[in-house]
């Protein structure tokens, strides 16, 4: 059996959608990678042919869930036999390590409670023109910001900078948390290449401002 700290991590529709796409010898080989991955820390060099295409398209959220866990935990993930094992600090150098991770803690944080992501997420559309009024979200947000807590804040900021230039959404007048935050946009959004932001000239003229 091996060795892990890790007790879960969120399976998520993405994954299984990949998944199904693929053939039996396909799958096992994806869904073997996944799990080393989430639970080992070992990125798969061997893969081939379809079961390498499936991992690429998804490494960018199985590799943030990772992140997310190691940030959150200290427990770092190494692709190295026994799995998992804490980094030790020297007694000497505690206090002074110890404050820069709370540090990055707290920078962590900023999409990590319903009401600091709310804040962030005002700050966003009244960067796109759009006013926000809502004093807290809904219980749909909450149960779907949830889903998405392993992601960091450059996941959350990627994310958004592609969902804020989806011209469906734009048109529509769409830019609201229960459609960033749900799952599947929210991971096509973040797998994307960031486009190019649209300038206050450019949202002027179409009619978004």
């Amino acid at each position: 059996m091996k060795n892990t700290k890790r007790k879960g991590f969120n399976f998520f529709r993405s994954y299984y959608d990949v998944y199904n796409e693929l053939s039996d010898s396909d799958k096992l080989d994806f869904i073997e990678a996944l799990l080393n991955r989430q639970f080992q820390g070992v990125k798969p060099t061997e893969l081939k042919g379809m079961a390498k295409f499936a991992w690429i398209s998804q490494v960018n959220s199985i590799d943030s869930q990772v992140k997310g866990f190691e940030d959150k935990t200290g427990i770092i993930l190494t692709p190295t036999v026994g799995g998992v094992q804490r980094v030790e600090i020297p007694p000497t150098e505690q206090v002074e390590v110890k404050g820069e991770v709370k540090g990055e803690e707290k920078e962590q944080d900023v999409y990590h409670t319903h009401e600091s992501f709310l804040e962030w997420f005002k700050l966003c559309r009244e960067y796109l023109g759009m006013i926000y009024n809502v004093k807290k979200l809904s219980a749909l947000d909450k149960q779907l910001f949830n889903e998405l807590k392993d992601y960091s804040k450059e996941d959350f900021k990627t994310a958004f900078k592609n969902f804020s230039t989806d011209k469906y959404y734009l048109d529509n007048n769409l830019i609201f948390p229960k459609h960033f935050l749900k799952e599947d946009n929210f991971i096509k959004y973040l797998n994307q290449p960031i486009k190019k932001e649209l300038t206050f000239g450019e949202k002027l003229m179409g009619g978004q401002l």
